[in-house]
């Protein structure tokens, strides 16, 4: 069973998901995808199948080399231990701990407080909420990145750090957050999104993706 092609439970749209794809591609996992509609049926994570494999009832999960994972930081930790290179987490004791700082700003600062399930909470004051809780972490980010960034997050080397930014910038898009006091996180965001990993993992060019969002 451990030799099989690993298998990602993802949303097209989930920034989690997109974390985890970018790693899968960055490091040239061949894997197979299984969609799972978080609004479809009234979330088909909901279903006593998926809630079976991920009793989170959260996307993603990947099984892979005979267990099953979620919770997309632990799932990018794992495919950094099994497949090291490229390297998502430096070599230098600073720069790895400037790395799981900014991840760990994006994955439990800023995403969980504007994902679907708080969201769904919010009733007509969504957008309001998604744009404060986004605005507020982007700000401290800025800041952060000042001290850290070259061409990328931290220094000049793809990390789990930009792997958190990207998905988290096409958020901010999408809840309509002006980017314009953020020129270091704008411009690491553009670089990233040139790389063909970050390509392919796209929202936009997945199998799940609605005709009218596909690239």
């Amino acid at each position: 069973m451990a030799s099989e092609k690993p298998i990602l439970y993802s949303y097209f749209r989930s920034s989690c998901s997109w974390r985890v794809r970018i790693a899968l591609a960055l490091k040239g996992i061949s894997y197979d995808l299984v969609p799972v509609n978080l609004i479809k049926d009234g979330g088909q994570q909901f279903s006593a199948e998926f809630k079976a494999l991920n009793p989170m009832q959260q996307v993603p999960a990947l099984q892979i080399d005979g267990i099953t994972l979620s919770q997309s930081l632990a799932i990018i930790n794992y495919l950094e231990e099994t497949h090291p290179n490229p390297r998502l987490l430096p070599q230098d004791p600073k720069k790895r701990a400037q790395v799981r700082m900014i991840a760990d700003h994006i994955a439990s600062g800023i995403q969980p407080l504007q994902n679907l399930s708080v969201l769904k909470q919010m009733g007509e004051k969504k957008m309001e909420w998604a744009q404060s809780c986004i605005i507020s972490g982007f700000q401290a980010l800025e800041q952060i990145l000042q001290h850290t960034a070259g061409r990328y997050c931290v220094g000049d080397e793809v990390s789990m750090a930009d792997l958190c930014l990207v998905p988290q910038v096409a958020n901010a898009e999408r809840f309509k957050v002006d980017m314009r006091p953020y020129p270091i996180i704008t411009r690491i965001n553009k670089a990233l999104l040139d790389l063909e990993a970050f390509k392919i993992s796209h929202p936009s060019r997945q199998p799940d993706t609605p005709a009218e969002l596909r690239a």
